[in-house]
């Protein structure tokens, strides 16, 4: 089975928590603080596998949990790091914001990208003593690791795609001229999926060629299977138009390529400019003193500006004037498309900053309820029956706006506010 396109979840690990330790030791007196740090969470990457074409293996697991941070220990021990969680996916996969389809990342464009970052381990408690607070009894939480759900889509990465109507012999051709071993049948639909050949060319000239299922009339409006697969042709730097010229079911050539190029025009206009180079398959079938449409077809061709070759896909007739040809023409052709990210690494910093930084009221029972996840974050460094600690809590809330928040909501002395299980009275 081929699959092009899948919703993932993805969540980096969170840091974990610094630890409240006082240092024992025979014959020491007031060993002081010496809580270690919490381990940083688990990053969840994602790494291009070049034999992979396909996204089936996300088929049946959809949600990447990366490890948490393990906690500080006693002894200045620092907490064990979280594993990072590498995702493979193949050359050419679009990284994208569901909601939006913009695009994170191209994965053609570099072989690993970090989509989520692990929460940075907590502080523990040594590292918040000062000359006047020398027994510190509270220490910093981890923060929470980042979470995103992200749109995978495929677009193969080939220099030449193969086009053309079903049955026209486009697998056979790359069978030809290539190593790749495609499905060939006497039937439509025989390939349910693209298939990639590397086509060699001597002294590393060769060119990756890939064979695009499945275009017929209305294929850009979903017919047949040339809608799930027009987006390969994206990378394509060029194209060969595959055409049956010996007319074997009957079609008319010029009509099979009128069709074809209008469906990529539907499909993409920019795809539609880019450069052809037309096929003509079949060609030792033909009875040439018998088929006078071949000359009107030539003519045709001319007309649009293709190169024309005939070709045998099956005696391989015609076959190495072709690829000097395509070789000729992508030498003058910019290198394959890489797409542009849509959003910036600095753009995704600020939303995921946004989001841990929104807090919420709701009104329930009379009852204040207070949460954002930064303030779950905040929750973890505070000792409740640590009196400075306690004081440190209640500045923060003051100065990040909380209690403005509740005033706004309605709160007046002696009100219950609930942060997270944690209850107080409201004190204007």
């Amino acid at each position: 089975m081929f699959i092009d396109h899948i919703e993932i979840y993805v969540k980096a690990g969170n840091g974990g928590n610094g630890a409240v330790a006082f240092h024992r030791e025979k014959y020491v007196n007031a060993g002081g603080p010496s809580g270690g740090d919490g381990g940083n969470g688990g990053s969840i990457i994602f790494r291009v596998d070049p034999g992979s074409n396909t996204l089936l293996s996300f088929r049946y697991k959809r949600k990447f949990i990366a490890e948490n941070g393990e906690n500080g220990k006693s002894e200045k021990m620092h907490g064990k790091n979280g594993q990072d969680i590498v995702i493979l996916v193949p050359p050419g996969t679009l990284l994208k914001d569901p909601e939006s389809g913009r695009i994170l990342f191209d994965m053609s464009e570099a072989d690993e990208f970090v989509a989520c970052r692990g929460g940075r381990g907590g502080w523990g408690n040594r590292h918040f003593a000062t000359p006047t607070r020398q027994i510190p009894r509270f220490a910093k939480s981890g923060t929470a690791g980042e979470e995103k759900t992200l749109l995978l889509e495929l677009k193969m990465i080939a220099d030449v795609g193969l086009i053309g109507f079903p049955s026209v012999g486009k697998s056979s051709l790359l069978a030809r001229i290539s190593a790749a071993k495609p499905k060939i049948a006497d039937y439509h639909f025989t390939t349910l999926s693209p298939n990639l050949g590397v086509v060699p060319m001597g002294e590393g000239r060769g060119f990756v060629a890939a064979d695009i299922p499945g275009l017929i009339e209305g294929a850009a409006e979903g017919a047949g299977l040339g809608h799930d697969f027009l987006r390969h042709v994206d990378r394509c730097r060029l194209l060969l138009h595959v055409v049956d010229i010996a007319a074997t079911e009957g079609r008319d050539p010029i009509e099979d390529v009128k069709i074809i190029n209008r469906e990529l025009k539907n499909y993409s206009p920019e795809l539609s400019e880019r450069p052809q180079i037309v096929v003509a398959n079949k060609c030792d079938s033909v009875l040439w003193e018998e088929e006078p449409y071949v000359r009107d077809f030539e003519t045709y061709i001319d007309s649009l500006g293709y190169q024309l070759f005939y070709v045998s896909a099956v005696t391989g007739e015609g076959i190495p004037e072709l690829l000097r040809a395509v070789r000729a023409c992508l030498d003058e052709l910019p290198p394959i498309k890489v797409y542009e990210r849509e959003i910036s690494a600095e753009e995704d910093a600020i939303r995921s900053a946004a989001d841990e930084r929104e807090t919420t009221v709701k009104v329930e029972g009379g009852v204040y309820y207070v949460e954002g996840k930064w303030l779950y974050n905040f929750m973890g460094q505070i000792n409740f029956e640590d009196y400075q600690s306690l004081s440190f809590f209640s500045r923060v809330l003051q100065k990040n706006g909380v209690i403005d928040l509740l005033r706004e909501k309605g709160a007046k002395d002696g009100d219950t506010v609930n942060i997270y299980d944690f209850e107080f009275d409201f004190v204007q």
